[in-house]
């Protein structure tokens, strides 16, 4: 019996096309938007910037707020 010295070739797999930045830029807009909104909501409703009034959404975000290095009191 005769042994083969060559190397078996490997399978070539197809390659996904790449998304387009305009398929992900709606996203990366809203995903942004919502980060900007959580960020305001942890570090500055409170005070003379507060949207809310009272200490209902200060309470909520307190231990984030520690947790970013927000000092709140």
């Amino acid at each position: 019996m005769a042994q083969s010295t060559a190397a078996p070739t490997p399978a070539t797999l197809p390659v996904a096309a790449p998304l387009p930045v305009r398929a992900i830029l709606p996203w990366a807009v809203f995903f942004g938007l919502v980060m900007l909104v959580m960020l305001y909501f942890v570090g500055a409703e409170q005070g003379a910037f507060a949207v809310f009034s009272g200490e209902g959404v200060h309470e909520w975000v307190h231990d984030g707020r520690h947790l970013l290095g927000f000092p709140c009191h």
